[in-house]
């Protein structure tokens, strides 16, 4: 009995233990449980309301070259959204399209998106910014991100370029330094309440991770100047846009860059991005009659032409291989300083000649066309030089006046600067200095690609170039009072692409100059695309503004100039008071007369209207009739031809019909005022004059010069 009770006992025993532990384990799975469910929600809940985020850090400041800032680092207000703590997305959707002016389909698409984080909207203005602040959302809140500002606007825009909304540079100097400008990005703790709602942020000094400094070679009062004049200068010709460019041919340094149209890089988001591109490196052109300089200074550098020398440019036009070359009218004897004030094309072909293709062809890589400047620009064209094997004689004949081949304005500018610096070619330069925050700028190197040029060369072709913007250059409205300059014009027939031939109404006028010409501080290249005034020649229309420009950028340097105000050309002769005798009719019932030479056919004419407007020059008052002498007159030549014939001196200039009359041998006499063209003449033209008297009488008037 006893031993059954105790059985008994031991059962309940073993069953009240069995039952405790299975208590014990049951309190201590659910223990368990309530800590691995705490854990999950705790770190659910942290991560709700505390996350990490990557913010961009400060690019660097843009300064001119005296300091002047062109590009800072501002802050913008940006809208995001928290997805998990949304309460309602169609709402939300609906509340925020309203407040931030956005499509509701838009935003609604934003806030489905799968992910921990998601911009609204960015760089919101502030009463946009306020109308969300009021809606005080969930899931919704506001953080301030870096933005690109430009303080000077359109101000070299193009060179400066931008960077896009995410921080990155994506034109221009921004794009070429973008490494240096941006800051490393940076991992902030973000504390949010149960509302999306930002608490606070913890982070790194921001100037431990802004990104450097960079100092332009760019002066913006310079840059100020040529936009102001280049702006003035497309809008009085109708122009579809044009450029200055400015270098010191010192050491490459590019001290302005304006091109119109611009933009302003603060509204890059409205612009199409071909509109931002900066043309003078990008865009390859043909630059007329301005390459000529470039060939005398290589046929100069070969030994081939001396200063001295003469081409005989005859009636003034010339057949290569069936083509016709020809000038605007006859110009006879021409020195190469002649040759580049009247811009005669037939002289430039007769120097290209002598010279010889592959000479001609190395003389235009020295000075570097045909490839990059190695400004590091981005998208820089190298232009277009065809290798010389593949030159037909026309080619060459053609490229000798500067069609056939394409080139950037930066590398015009380039060029001309070499000429300038006694045939040095230095390598565009476009950021002077950099630094880290609170270090010493580190000033970048200049550096030298060679030789184009002997320096003996180079100053022989400046000095000629000196003669175009001479009383009878072509270029005499570039002038400046008291400051030497050295120019040459262009005037380039644009290509038509869809009838495959150059235009005949569609030009591009240039002039490039360097200022003062016996101490120059200053390469100038100024165009404009598409002129549509009465006037489109390089003479008219580009040579007056390159004079505003120089003269304002060498003020800002100091030199004292302004445009010079231009008197009528000197005849080469004296001139004599004496009243010529009034012309008699000739009635005589016959006279042998001389067929007029056949006008040459006008193909490959470019450039053929290099000179400004008459009207453009100051004349001097009309006065009674005069006789061109010089000293005491000599005695009648005679013609070693035999019998003189007598030219066609019609729509002559002064300077014109006097050499054609010596190379007739025949004197001449004037009646009216010197100035303007011939309007008639006595005798008429082809009239044989076998006789001691040779003498021959012009009347001249002003008239409107074309192109």
């Amino acid at each position: 009995m006893r031993s059954q009770a105790l059985e008994s006992a031991s059962r309940r025993i073993v069953w009240v233990r069995l039952g405790g532990l299975a208590l014990v384990l049951v309190l201590a799975g659910r223990a368990g449980h309530l800590t691995v469910a705490h854990k999950r929600a705790r770190t659910l809940y942290e991560q709700q309301i505390r996350t990490e985020q990557s913010l961009s850090a400060a690019r660097g400041t843009i300064v001119d070259r005296d300091g002047r800032e062109l590009a800072v680092t501002t802050e913008a207000a940006s809208v995001y959204a928290l997805p998990r703590l949304l309460e309602d997305r169609a709402a939300t959707a609906a509340a925020l399209a309203v407040a931030l002016g956005l499509d509701a389909g838009t935003v609604a698409g934003r806030l489905a998106a799968h992910k921990n984080f998601t911009y609204i909207a960015r760089w919101v203005d502030p009463e946009a910014v306020s109308r969300v602040r009021a809606l005080n959302l969930p899931g919704i809140s506001i953080d301030l991100e870096p933005r690109r500002f430009y303080p000077a606007g359109k101000l070299a825009a193009p060179l400066i370029g931008f960077a896009n909304i995410d921080g990155r540079g994506v034109r221009g100097i921004e794009q070429i330094e973008d490494e240096w400008l941006t800051g490393q990005p940076r991992r902030v703790r973000v504390e949010r309440d149960a509302r999306g709602r930002t608490l606070a942020l913890h982070s790194t000094n921001p100037r431990d991770v802004q990104g450097g400094e960079i100092a332009l070679t760019l002066d913006a009062a310079m840059q100020g100047a040529a936009e102001a004049a280049l702006e003035e200068a497309v809008t009085q010709h109708g122009a579809l846009g044009g450029l200055v460019l400015t270098l010191d041919p010192r050491n490459g340094d590019l001290l302005a860059l304006a091109e119109a149209p611009g933009f302003d890089p603060n509204h890059f988001r409205q612009l199409d991005y071909g509109e931002t591109r900066a043309r003078a490196f990008t865009d390859f052109v043909e630059a007329g009659s301005t390459m000529k300089v470039f060939l005398v200074a290589s046929a100069l550098d070969s030994g081939l032409i001396e200063p001295r020398d003469e081409f005989d440019t005859e009636e003034g036009w010339l057949r290569v291989r069936g083509k016709t070359i020809r000038d605007r009218r006859p110009f006879g004897l021409l020195t190469p300083a002649d040759i580049l004030r009247v811009s005669s094309n037939v002289g430039a072909v007769q120097i290209a000649q002598l010279v010889g293709r592959e000479a001609q062809y190395r003389g235009l890589l020295r000075f570097g066309f045909g490839s990059s400047t190695h400004s590091a620009f981005p998208m820089e064209s190298p232009g277009l030089v065809r290798d010389w094997p593949a030159w037909k004689p026309v080619d060459q004949a053609a490229i000798a006046y500067g069609q056939g081949l394409s080139v950037t304005a930066i590398q015009l500018g380039a060029a001309l600067a070499t000429l300038a610096n006694d045939g040095e070619r230095m390598q565009p330069r476009l950021v002077l200095a950099r630094r880290r925050t609170g270090e010493a700028w580190q000033t970048t190197e200049v550096r030298s690609r060679g030789h184009a040029v002997s320096a003996d060369a180079a100053r022989l072709t400046l000095d000629m170039m000196q003669t175009v913007v001479g009383p009878e250059g072509t270029g005499r409205l570039a002038g400046l009072a008291d400051v030497a300059v050295a120019g040459k014009t262009g005037t380039a027939q644009k290509l038509d692409h869809e009838l495959g031939r150059y235009s005949q109404d569609r030009y591009i006028a240039w002039f490039i100059g360097v200022v003062p010409a016996d101490d120059p501080e200053l390469a100038i290249v100024v165009a404009l695309d598409e002129p549509s005034g009465p006037v489109h020649s390089g003479g008219a229309v580009a040579a007056p503004l390159f004079a505003r420009v120089a003269a304002s950028q060498l003020g800002l340097r100091g030199i004292v100039t302004e445009p010079r105000p231009i008197a009528a050309p000197k005849p080469p002769v004296a001139i004599a008071t004496s009243p010529p005798p009034q012309p008699q009719r000739d009635s005589s019932p016959a006279r042998e007369t001389f067929p007029a030479v056949s006008a040459a056919p006008p193909e490959l004419e470019p450039d053929s209207h290099e000179e400004p407007p008459l009207a453009a020059v100051a004349a001097p008052p009309a006065g009674p009739a005069v006789e061109l002498a010089a000293g005491p007159r000599p005695p009648p030549r005679t013609s070693p031809r035999g019998p003189a014939f007598v030219p066609d001196f019609s729509g002559q200039t002064i300077t014109h019909a006097m050499h054609m009359a010596k190379h007739e041998s025949l004197e001449v006499t004037t009646q009216g005022a010197i100035r303007g063209r011939v309007v008639s003449q006595f005798p008429v033209p082809g009239t044989l004059l076998s006789g001691p008297e040779r003498t021959v009488r012009l009347r001249f008037a002003a008239r409107r010069e074309e192109g």
